[in-house]
Order: C-alpha cells, then structure tokens, then sequence
C-alpha cells in the first residue's frame, strides 16, 4: 500500500510514470545491503495520461539505471511471450554485451 501511494502522489492515478525512484528500505542483521529497482515495463501504446512519446520515455529511464556496471538486470517477460521477442531481453545486451550482469525472469 506505501508504495502504491507514493506511486499516485509522485505520477497521479492514470498510468503516468517518473524516473525519481521510491526508495524501500529493509533492514536486516541478516541480509546484505541491496537496492531493488522496479522499473515499468516498456509499452508502446500510450494510455491514460501518458504522453505520446512514452515508449522513448521508459526506455531512456531503464538505460539510465541498467547502464550502471554495477547493476544486476533482471528481464521479466510475461509467460506468455516469446523470449526472443521480449524487449527487456533485446534491452539488456546493449549495456551487458557479454550478458554478465543479466538474469532472464519469466
């Protein structure tokens, strides 16, 4: 619910998007320190209040976070997609070549 709420306060109500990440932090004496990233996933089509160019738009967002050498991608396609036709997967080899920094997730 906290994240949903600042989603709406930060985009609004109608599918907007920001590059400001909400940050959520756990604390644990028994896990390492990691920042999770959730990124939306690419769209070519815009809707609700999203502007026209909004598939440039994400997709200028997501390179600026996976670009980092120190980020581990995780490409989530939905089960009912091709992987090879999945844009999180054609995504990640332009900043992770050698494909050292990138997880496949169905």
């Amino acid at each position: 619910e906290e994240i949903e709420a600042e989603t709406a306060r930060t985009t609004g109500h109608n599918k907007g998007i920001s590059p400001i990440p909400i940050n959520l932090k756990i604390y644990s004496p028994h896990v390492l320190n990691l920042t999770l990233v959730d990124l939306p996933g690419m769209t070519r089509v815009p809707v609700g209040d999203q502007p026209v160019d909004i598939e440039m738009q994400i997709r200028k967002m997501v390179l600026g976070f996976i670009s980092k050498r120190n980020a581990i991608i995780l490409a989530v396609t939905a089960a009912n997609t091709d992987m090879a036709t999945s844009d999180a997967i054609q995504l990640a080899p332009e900043v992770d070549p050698e494909g050292l920094r990138t997880l496949g997730g169905i």
